[in-house]
C-alpha cells in the first residue's frame, strides 16, 4: 500500500505530527509512506522513517496555482503508484482532491481544526475537507462540526482522536536533572511555581487570558509561554505590553518553541490551555495527562471529551482569567487530583498506537 499524505508544511503542530505518526506505520507494516509539502523543520524525521518527501508549495492559496499543483500531484501519483491521497489541509486538498479524481484514487481527507467561516466564500472553501470518500474527524466534536457545517453523511466520518505517544510522555524518563536543565532554560529556580502554556503564539490559545489570571495570583507562580509565533511579532508585542502594564516582566517567560516538550512538561506544576475559541482536539492537554500533570482548559471543544473533571484536571469557562486562576489555587492545594489515573486513561483512549491502528484500519476501508 502507497499512501500519499499531503499537508502545507513540515514544522511543529498536530497536523504535522500526525503525518509524521502515520508515516511511521506505514513504513513499520510495509507500506510506503509519501509526503508532499512544503517541507520544514521535520523533514529528517520523515526520512530516518524511510518516507519519501515530495516538495514544492503544494499549499498555495494563490487559485492560480491550483491547476499546476494538481498536475504534479498527478503525476506523482501516477510515477509512484499512490494507493490512496490523504489530505490534511485545506488549501492543499484543492489540488489533492483534483488529482485523486483525475487519476481515480480514493480521497481521504483528516478534519483537524474547527475553520471559521463567516462567508459563503469561506464556507465553500473549507467544505474540500468534508468531500473526501472517508473523512477522519479527530473528535467526537469535530464529528458534530462536519455533520452541522457542511451536511456530511455520518456514515462517512471515523472519529480518530490524535495520539500521544507514552514512550517518548513518560514523566519516568525525566530526570530531575532534565527538570532542572529546562527550568534554568527559562531562567527560572528549582523552586519557582511554574504554569505553561504550550500552545504557538496566536491570539486564540488564550494567552492574554493566562497573563491575566497570573496577574490574580501570588507571586510564587511563573506563567511560560511556550511556543512559535510563527510571524506574529504585533501579536507578540501586545502580549509584552500588557505583560508590562500589568508588572509581571519578570514572573512571564516567552521562550518560543521547544523540541523537548516532555521536558517542558514535567519542569510545571500545571499545564493549561485556555483557548477563547474552542480546539478540535487538543493535544497538548493530553501530553500534560499522559506526563502526569493536571490541567485546566477551558470548556469548550475537543478537551470537554479529554479532561474529567477533579481527576485528571479542571474545566473553566473560556476567557475567564478570575475563574483560570481560582482553578489554579485549587490545583495547588491538592483538589481532587491522581496523576496515576490520569496516564492510564490517555494510555487506554488517546494513544499513538490507537491513532495509528484505527487510521491503516481506514486506509484499508477505502481499497476494500
Amino acid at each position: 500500500m502507497k499512501v500519499l499524505q499531503i499537508l502545507p508544511e513540515l514544522n511543529a503542530g498536530g497536523v504535522e505530527r500526525t503525518t509524521l505518526e502515520m508515516a511511521e506505520a506505514l513504513t513499520a507494516n510495509g507500506h510506503s509512506a509519501h509526503i508532499c509539502s512544503n517541507g520544514g523543520r521535520l523533514e529528517p524525521e520523515f526520512t530516518t522513517l524511510g518516507a519519501k518527501l515530495h516538495i514544492f508549495k503544494v499549499g498555495s492559496k494563490n487559485p492560480l496555482k491550483l491547476r499546476g499543483n494538481a498536475k504534479r500531484l498527478i503525476d506523482i501519483i501516477k510515477t509512484e503508484n499512490i494507493d490512496i491521497v490523504h489530505a490534511r489541509s485545506r488549501a492543499p486538498a484543492w489540488p489533492a482532491h483534483a488529482a485523486a479524481k483525475a487519476t481515480n484514487r480514493p480521497f481521504l481527507t483528516t478534519y483537524h481544526g474547527i475553520y471559521n467561516a463567516k462567508s459563503g466564500a469561506k464556507r465553500r472553501y473549507n467544505a474540500i475537507m468534508a468531500r473526501g470518500d472517508l473523512i477522519i474527524a479527530n473528535s467526537e466534536y469535530t464529528k458534530a462540526h462536519v455533520i452541522k457545517q457542511h451536511g456530511t453523511d455520518p456514515a462517512l466520518i471515523r472519529v480518530i482522536p490524535r495520539g500521544v505517544d507514552m514512550r517518548v510522555f513518560d514523566p519516568k524518563i525525566i530526570s530531575d536533572d532534565n527538570i532542572l536543565a529546562q527550568k534554568q532554560a527559562w531562567g527560572l529556580n528549582n523552586e519557582a511555581k511554574i504554569i505553561l502554556l504550550p500552545a504557538r503564539l496566536t491570539r486564540w490559545k488564550g494567552q492574554l487570558v493566562a497573563i491575566e489570571a497570573l496577574s490574580r495570583l501570588d507571586k510564587d507562580w511563573h506563567l511560560v509561554l511556550m511556543g512559535d509565533a510563527q510571524g506574529r511579532e504585533k501579536y507578540v508585542g501586545e502580549l509584552n505590553q500588557v505583560i508590562g502594564e500589568l508588572g509581571l516582566s519578570n514572573r512571564v517567560k516567552l521562550p518560543g518553541h521547544s523540541s523537548n516538550v516532555p521536558a517542558a512538561l514535567m519542569a510545571a506544576q500545571i499545564v493549561i490551555a485556555p483557548s477563547i475559541e474552542p480546539e478540535a482536539f487538543g493535544r497538548t492537554v493530553a501530553e500534560a495527562q499522559a506526563m502526569g500533570k493536571p490541567v485546566i482548559a477551558a470548556a469548550h471543544g475537543g478537551p470537554l471529551e479529554t479532561v474529567l473533571e477533579d481527576r485528571t484536571g479542571k474545566l473553566v469557562p473560556p476567557s475567564d482569567p478570575s475563574a483560570l486562576a481560582k482553578a489554579v489555587e485549587m490545583i495547588d492545594q491538592g483538589d481532587n487530583y491522581d496523576e496515576d489515573f490520569a496516564r492510564n486513561h490517555i494510555a487506554k483512549n488517546y494513544s499513538k498506537t490507537g491513532l495509528q491502528e484505527k487510521t491503516m484500519a481506514v486506509y484499508q476501508e477505502l481499497l476494500m
